[in-house]
């Protein structure tokens, strides 16, 4: 069985992979929904797209282990056919604390869970979509976040830290495949009602900063997957290296 469009989104039983993936699908992608640890969500999502027609499977892998990305691809290249669309999303944060109160085990877990996971994942697809290995192009697009810019200070500056190194992931790689049929877009997402907050140890995160940010809300996963979407589409054909801002004018 080989697609002609195959998307791999990685976090997407949850939050803005999940909206991600549902949009995806309803734009004829088979989509493959890659998560952690939470086997009920992420078949919770697999369930609504095929309800409605849609082609999706769930694979559990850990994407900062190099074994476990090789065996997430194997089974997308086997059961759907080659990756066109790469969403990289999966990401974690930890209690909100300051710097001098962080150990190593948590900065190691933090950099390698969002960011060596971000390398991996687009190793594995530009070996498939790049022309130079014969492939038929396609298009990433990372997850960062407004955190790259702002530091997060007094929260979480190794999440923000991460981030901004997926910034640069995102430019560096843009620029090394750009003549081989791939595009490397990014999005920056801002405060977004999802479980992650509650992750950081605080659940209530966007009603305390509503009044900071100048639309007066939170964001919602589904604004997030529209412009991930659009990236993915030839509606952004001339948009490479770049980076979409979310975070509702903050």
């Amino acid at each position: 069985m080989n697609h002609p469009n195959v998307a791999i989104i990685t976090g997407g039983g949850r939050g803005i992979g999940a909206a991600t993936a549902k949009l995806f699908a309803r734009h004829g992608y088979a989509v493959c929904i890659n998560y952690k640890s939470n086997t009920k969500a992420a078949s919770h999502v697999v369930q609504e797209i095929t309800a409605q027609g849609g082609q999706c499977i769930a694979v559990q892998a850990d994407v900062s282990l190099e074994a476990d990305v090789l065996r997430l691809f194997a089974t997308v290249d086997q059961q759907l056919g080659t990756v066109s669309a790469l969403v990289n999303n999966a990401g974690i944060l930890q209690t909100q604390m300051r710097l001098e109160e962080m150990n190593a085990d948590r900065i190691n877990t933090i950099l390698t869970n969002n960011v060596t996971s971000y390398f991996l994942c687009c190793r594995e697809a530009v070996k498939r979509m790049s022309t130079r290995h014969g492939g038929q192009g396609g298009v990433i697009i990372n997850v960062s976040s407004g955190a790259a810019r702002s530091g997060s200070p007094h929260e979480y500056i190794d999440y923000a830290a991460s981030k901004g190194a997926i910034d640069t992931l995102t430019k560096g790689l843009s620029l090394e495949v750009s003549a081989e049929g791939i595009r490397v877009n990014c999005v920056r997402p801002g405060v977004i009602d999802t479980d992650m907050h509650a992750d950081g140890g605080e659940p209530g995160r966007i009603e305390r900063l509503k009044n900071v940010i100048p639309l007066q809300r939170g964001g919602l996963p589904e604004e997030v997957a529209e412009a991930i979407y659009w990236l993915a589409s030839e509606k952004s054909s001339f948009s490479t290296g770049n980076y979409l801002d979310l975070t509702g004018g903050l």
